[in-house]
């Protein structure tokens, strides 16, 4: 059992990291743990970043941003690192079921923790054996269990990674997996019998915010984070695990200046020297960014020469959310519930190549009061409704959520048999540009650049900058990606990278 006293670690380099997002507070808890001084700087007035909450009138409270966690080992490493017991900080239950779906014919499905009752599942409802499904989602895991130690621990950057054997292997494995080709064509091979199977595969695209039809089946391993290793809740909301991790970072003296932008990156030839925010100028010989690298090189670092082919990659999807107080509840309704359009390939089409958004759309609806009551007054829920969007290049927002906020109303009434307009007693809405706005996320894209070619991992930003010493990169933006799991993998290569 690990105390809470422990032996202070030596005294290392001062670091700044800019932004309390969620992979800012694990670079800085895990630099903090190592022995650095940190200091972060973050815009608004609290951490969290996407991961933040707020309450709407009427009692109803909301995680803004993400709403699934998988791989909570990703946290609970930050607090063994520390010599902490993690259940100290923040519990979580693994789900069971995962996911509602609703497709466009009426079917409905479950799809449960167990991998096999999920296939029996399958198998009952839309005819593909189950045995077919068990197949895929072994294949899924095996592709995990070979890339992920490379491609998502490691740095792609460094020559080291491409020299050792797990390197060499991960790569022989990938044609004996089938993971040639984009995902659509992967998972069409597998359930040729069945569009809506394939359909539900092809929104794991949408987990990095990409197109299927464009993205590299190395993608298709997705599903093994859910349906292998498992999808989970922490007790109290997904912004629970900022907080602990903010927590943490505070016992190992991580000094957070909030309500404190940061407006350059000071540098001299190749060192980075120390940061500028309004209130002052700070010596560092280290700065980790936490926020978006598109706004990092043409806000902060103005004089620099900038990464242009890096930053000019196609950017992923945004989101447009609705967060809807509604007075009743819903039993069939879970945590996590889809409900699919009928022409997925126009959907990906209007968001990809028309930058709009289709007549159809595939809807998400996320309820925390299935899990955590205090989340909505008795009786009633919270419902988190997000649809997949272009990322900001000007559109008219107005009228596309307006648009929008129809078409998802007249399809979950629908699909629900209820007249849900009447029940939506309390609203707020988050657009591309108020992502942006608040977020510094370029375009309101929730990941960075998309992953809809087969290089996109190797033109992702580094974790680090190979023109200035001492600048570093974390976060969705940067290598391995966005996401909670990617986000964390980040942090902890930014605090390797420094160390090592």
């Amino acid at each position: 059992m690990f105390t809470k006293k422990q032996k202070s670690p030596p005294s290392r380099q001062p670091v700044a990291v800019i932004g309390a997002g969620v992979a800012g507070l694990a670079a800085a808890a895990r630099l903090a743990v190592a022995g650095h001084p940190v200091t972060v700087f973050e815009a608004s007035g609290s951490f969290g970043g996407k991961m933040h909450q707020f309450e709407l009138p009427g009692g109803y409270r909301f995680d803004a941003g993400p709403s699934l966690f998988t791989l909570p080992k990703l946290v609970d490493d930050v607090f063994w690192l520390a010599h902490r017991e993690p259940s100290e900080y923040f519990r979580y239950e693994r789900l069971d079921p995962i996911t509602n779906y609703f497709f466009a014919d009426g079917t409905r499905l479950t799809a449960w923790a167990d991998s096999q009752q999920f296939a029996t599942e399958v198998e009952q409802k839309l005819g593909t054996s189950a045995a077919a499904v068990t197949q895929f989602l072994g294949r899924s895991g095996r592709a995990y269990d070979a890339t992920a130690g490379t491609f998502l621990h490691k740095s792609l950057h460094k020559a080291g990674t491409y020299f050792s054997p797990e390197t060499l292997k991960a790569v022989a494995a990938l044609p004996s997996l089938g993971l040639t080709g984009t995902m659509h064509a992967r998972h069409e091979k597998a359930f040729a019998n069945d569009p809506r199977l394939v359909q539900l595969f092809d929104r794991y695209a949408t987990y990095n915010g990409s197109d299927p039809y464009q993205a590299p089946a190395t993608l298709s391993l997705i599903p093994h984070l859910e349906h292998g290793i498992g999808a989970f809740y922490p007790e109290g909301g997904i912004y629970a695990i900022a907080q602990s991790l903010h927590r943490l970072g505070e016992e190992f003296g991580v000094k957070f200046r909030f309500n404190e932008p940061v407006r350059e990156i000071l540098t001299a030839g190749d060192l980075v020297t120390g940061l500028r925010t309004d209130q002052d100028i700070y010596d560092f010989g280290v700065v980790v960014s936490n926020m978006d690298v598109v706004p990092t090189y043409r806000k902060l670092l103005p004089q620099q020469p900038a990464p242009e082919r890096t930053l000019g990659q196609p950017r992923s999807s945004s989101a447009l959310i609705f967060y809807w107080g509604i007075a009743r509840e819903f039993p069939e309704l879970d945590l996590h519930n889809i409900f699919f359009s009928a022409d997925y390939k126009r959907e990906f089409d209007a968001i990809f190549q028309e930058k709009t958004v289709a007549d159809d759309v595939t809807v998400y609806v996320n309820i925390t009061s299935k899990k955590t009551p205090t989340d909505a007054p008795a009786g009633q829920e919270n419902w988190f409704v997000m649809v997949n969007v272009p990322h900001d290049e000007g559109q008219d927002w107005a009228a596309l959520t307006a648009k929008i906020r129809g078409i998802v109303i007249a399809k979950l009434s629908r699909s629900l048999g209820v007249d849900l307009e009447p029940l939506i007693k309390a609203e707020k809405t988050w657009t591309p540009p108020g992502i942006a706005a608040d977020t510094s996320s370029f375009g309101g894209a929730l990941y960075g650049s998309s992953s809809n070619n087969t290089l996109a991992a190797f033109l992702r930003h580094p974790n680090f900058s190979s023109r200035l010493h001492g600048l570093y990169f974390c976060g969705g933006s940067v290598h391995p990606g966005g996401g909670i799991p990617l986000c964390l993998l980040s942090a902890k290569i930014v605090a390797e990278l420094i160390d090592n």
